[in-house]
């Protein structure tokens, strides 16, 4: 039986001929990523191991994103933490203030990951790179520890589900609503341990930046990890931002899916998920209307230039709705420049909103658009759970770009060919 994209990967990292769903491997990694709230916790695990140094200090990246700049005296103590064992141990990509990004577009940004790469990090949206042709997947800390240590890390073989996307998308629709509608198909937990394989003459039509939107989600539908075709488009990405050498797998004519699906990307709307849970969707004929309080547009999931310009698009030459709030975040310090030479912070500072220095911020509650009781909030985020932006009281609605800007202006959930 022939092997998936992602068991080539991790058979070749294994130093295997093949493997099988189910099987135990050790594999090497290319990189290993950690962010100010996780490694701090890894730092402990490998003092505990009285392990001198890391396997490479080339082949790990040390983010600062998710409360920086610091909002505090806790948030403060961990990046000081993280940038002491960055100092100590010569990490050559440690990216703090000034330098940072949300970690899942910066990397790529980098050309830190590649086609055909293994990589794990100690966040859940690791599986982001997945759009670059590469393994990733996210792991705790402790594994994060094992693998800056070892340069390893095991894996069960995961088995996958084949996505079969076809045709092209509608104005105004995007990888997000792409992701949304899959996860409101399957539900969240519908690709448990599975990978989630984007394969099809649909595939061509999308942007990079819609397919690190969809891997990036992957993991809200339960997946080890997503991982798309590597095409003209994922090369010339991959040269504009970097020298890395790359590898392309492609699945075996004969690999084996648990299950398959075809979707006609030109069928599908813009589409929301209410709370609490990414898989409760709806499409924008059935969710319009719908009071808010705050936008947000931004996160590791739409914050990359695309996204910025399809909100400038909508937003120029109007205003943000009375008593509503726009939050708009550029994923990183590369984006924000690009978004202020293009004039998009302007369009967006003129419409009321109000833009920030790249951060996770808001998506996980941190700071930057904290909700209070019996708020709600349309953002372009990757999740939705109880409390997840501010008060358990609260909550958050999951959008595309397009959507969250449509609906900044009038304050309602809207249709962005409406306004």
């Amino acid at each position: 039986m022939g092997m998936t994209m992602t068991q080539k990967i991790l058979a070749k990292h294994a130093g295997l001929s093949e493997v099988k769903t189910g099987d135990l491997i050790m594999a090497k990694l290319d990189l290993v990523l950690g962010n100010d709230i996780t490694t701090p916790v890894a730092i402990d695990v490998i003092k505990n191991m009285n392990k001198e140094g890391v396997f490479d200090k080339d082949k790990i990246a040390l983010v600062m994103d998710h409360f920086v700049p610091n909002k505090d005296i806790k948030s403060a103590e961990h990046v000081k933490c993280v940038r002491e064992f960055a100092c100590s141990n010569d990490i050559t990509n440690y990216f703090d203030v000034g330098q940072m990004g949300i970690e899942h577009a910066l990397l790529p940004e980098k050309g830190l990951v590649v086609a055909g790469d293994c990589v794990i990090g100690a966040d859940s949206h690791t599986c982001t790179y997945g759009a670059l042709g590469a393994f990733s997947t996210g792991v705790g800390s402790t594994d994060m520890a094992a693998g800056m240590a070892t340069g390893e890390a095991w894996f069960k073989v995961p088995g996958a589900i084949r996505f079969n996307l076809t045709g092209e998308l509608s104005q105004w629709v995007s990888g997000k609503d792409v992701i949304l509608h899959i996860i409101g198909m399957i539900g969240v937990d519908g690709a448990l341990y599975r990978s989630m394989e984007f394969t099809g003459d649909g595939v061509a039509s999308l942007s990079m930046d819609d397919r690190f939107t969809i891997a990036n989600m992957a993991i809200e539908g339960g997946a080890k990890n997503g991982i798309f075709p590597v095409d003209d488009k994922t090369i010339e990405y991959m040269k504009a931002h970097g020298q890395k050498e790359y590898t392309v797998f492609e699945a075996d004519p004969d690999a084996e899916y648990d299950e398959e699906y075809t979707i006609d990307l030109s069928t599908l709307k813009s589409t929301i998920s209410f709370p609490h849970l990414p898989e409760n969707t709806k499409t924008i004929d059935e969710a319009k209307g719908l009071k808010m309080d705050q936008s947000v547009i931004g996160s590791c999931t739409n914050g990359r230039i695309d996204d910025l310009r399809i909100a400038a698009k909508i937003l120029k030459g109007k205003k943000v709705a009375k008593n509503m709030r726009c939050i708009v975040i550029p994923a990183t310090q590369d984006i924000y420049l690009q978004a202020m030479e293009e004039g998009l912070l302007k369009i967006f500072i003129e419409a009321g909103a109000v833009v920030s220095t790249p951060t996770c911020g808001p998506c996980l509650g941190g700071y930057m658009g904290i909700l209070a009781e019996g708020e709600r909030c349309i953002s372009t985020t990757n999740r939705n759970f109880v409390g997840r932006m501010g008060h358990v009281n609260s909550e958050v609605y999951l959008a595309s770009p397009a959507v969250a800007a449509a609906s900044a202006i009038t304050g309602v959930i809207t249709d962005p060919a409406e306004v």
